[in-house]
């Protein structure tokens, strides 16, 4: 049997190339980061746990609102930053002083790490886990075994 992480990293992997489209989540047409994340939760767990409000690109930085953060810990387990595994979410902020508003999926752990993302101009691809990278994640989430 296949594990649930195995499932997400290769439903992630299914997306790569599936255009930057802002507030979509339809694979091959256009997805943002947080589209990627509900398109990979409906093909493993199932329908999506709530219905995602509109959002700006800004994410709510100038209020200072952490929307993205408090979504995630609504819906996925929160894990050690230094637990990280294979189909794990990774919440980033893009900058000092920002709201956290970038989200990516583990595909590879170890010296070779990797995740997957959607963002403007690159789509959806998959990204060495670099130093540059790895330094602005600040929180590390596992999907629920199963719909909630």
């Amino acid at each position: 049997m296949i594990s649930v992480s195995d499932q997400i990293v290769s439903a992630a992997r299914s997306w790569i190339g599936t255009p930057y489209v802002h507030q979509n989540s339809v694979k091959g047409a256009g997805c943002d980061c947080l589209g990627l994340l509900r398109g990979v939760w409906r093909e493993v767990l199932g329908p999506e746990p709530e219905a995602a409000p509109a959002y700006s690109m800004d994410w709510s930085e100038p209020q200072g609102d952490e929307r993205l953060w408090q979504a995630a810990l609504r819906h996925l387990r929160p894990k050690a930053l230094t637990a990280e595994a294979a189909g794990d979410v990774l919440l980033f902020r893009m900058r000092t002083g920002a709201v956290a508003k970038h989200l990516g999926l583990v595909a590879q752990t170890g010296p070779n790490a990797s995740f997957i993302h959607a963002y403007s101009g690159h789509g959806v691809t998959e990204s060495p886990l670099s130093a540059p990278w790895r330094r602005r994640v600040v929180a590390v989430f596992e999907f629920p075994t199963e719909a909630n």
